[in-house]
């Protein structure tokens, strides 16, 4: 069965941050809600000084805290291992936002436009009706993508692979996207060549998203 993960090469990442955008355009998600971040720290002393750069997004976990404490199954794992969160059944208790150790989750408070005091754009009007306020979001692997096989995004008329937004777009190709249980799949070879590992994995919640380099803070 087929259990999608990623693999994201911080070697590779030149901190362009278009992951982050493209999250938001394919995603529509609201001001000040971020699926996909990336963290940037400052190391190293002139004249070696460098910055490092560290793609977040929810790591889908085998053993997901969220969905253990959610007590109404909104937060739930589908057969594929994505973990995706059901807005009908959210009760917007927030207990899965305490419980992700990756700061995964953004409870929406408001959805409102980025411009104050404008109405809001014709992108804003189609991409928010997506959202609910008053629950819990976070991010799917762009579940949808993979669900229609993917033929389209939010731009009419663009055909991409159906993987997710942030994969597609990675100018320097640090994020692939792929089959976990597929020892023969591009993301599962990456994964064992490069000794890749997780972010906390003393907390067992095994996660699906590997790193070659994982950052010293984690």
């Amino acid at each position: 069965m087929t259990k999608y993960g990623m693999l994201i090469d911080r070697n590779l990442c030149v901190g362009c941050f278009a992951c982050a955008i493209a999250c938001k355009a394919e995603n529509g998600t609201p001001r000040g809600v971020f699926w996909s971040k990336v963290l940037t720290e400052e190391v190293g002393k002139y004249p070696t000084a460098r910055i490092n750069y560290t793609p977040l997004l929810c790591m889908h976990c085998e053993n997901a805290p969220c969905v253990t404490v959610c007590p109404t199954g909104a937060s739930h794992k589908r057969a594929d291992g994505i973990v995706v969160v059901d807005y009908d059944k959210c009760i917007g208790c927030r207990y899965c936002i305490r419980a992700c150790p990756y700061g995964a989750r953004t409870f929406i408070k408001e959805i409102s436009g980025y411009y104050p005091g404008k109405e809001l754009t014709p992108y804003e009007l189609y991409a928010y009706q997506k959202h609910t306020v008053g629950v819990a979001e976070k991010c799917t692997f762009c579940s949808h993508r993979i669900d229609e096989g993917l033929k389209k995004g939010l731009v009419p008329g663009v055909d991409r692979d159906a993987t997710p937004a942030c994969v597609i777009t990675c100018v320097s190709g640090a994020r692939v996207f792929g089959d976990l249980e597929d020892p023969n799949s591009e993301v599962s070879k990456l994964i064992d060549s490069r000794y890749a590992g997780v972010l906390k994995p003393e907390l067992g919640t095994k996660p699906k998203v590997y790193y070659v380099g994982v950052p010293e803070e984690w």
